[in-house]
């Protein structure tokens, strides 16, 4: 099995509605994204999947997130824009845009800090 992972950046806002703690107040952190594929094998160029591939998408839908209260956007009006679920929102978005006979994206990492991090993967 083979296993690629690239790594990004998005700067944000947000709080998390009914917490009761600290971080129900407006704070923002600055997120790594980790974004992982697998296959089991390569195509013709001895590729998995071009990097610039998974970079373009990634980049896509992190712009949407870039510098933005997250409360405000779409994805995360009724839900609470926590780790887990930004972790899932960018997961299912490069699902549906990284298509591949040879890979699947396979987990999303998303860390709010650099000890603190949620993962999301279909199984």
């Amino acid at each position: 099995m083979y296993e690629l992972k690239i790594i990004s950046h998005f700067a944000a806002a947000h709080r998390l509605r009914e917490f009761n703690g600290e971080c129900e107040n407006l704070h923002g952190h600055n997120w790594k994204i980790e974004v992982y594929l697998e296959g089991d094998r390569l195509n013709a160029q001895g590729l998995l999947c071009d990097f610039k591939v998974i970079k373009k998408h990634t980049s896509e839908v992190l712009q949407r997130l870039d510098h933005k209260y997250l409360n405000e956007l779409e994805p995360f009006k009724h839900q609470n824009p926590s780790s887990e679920n930004i972790a899932r929102h960018i997961f299912q978005y490069l699902d549906k845009e990284l298509k591949g006979d040879n890979f699947r994206v396979s987990k999303v990492t998303a860390w709010e800090s650099d000890t603190a991090c949620a993962s999301y993967s279909p199984v």
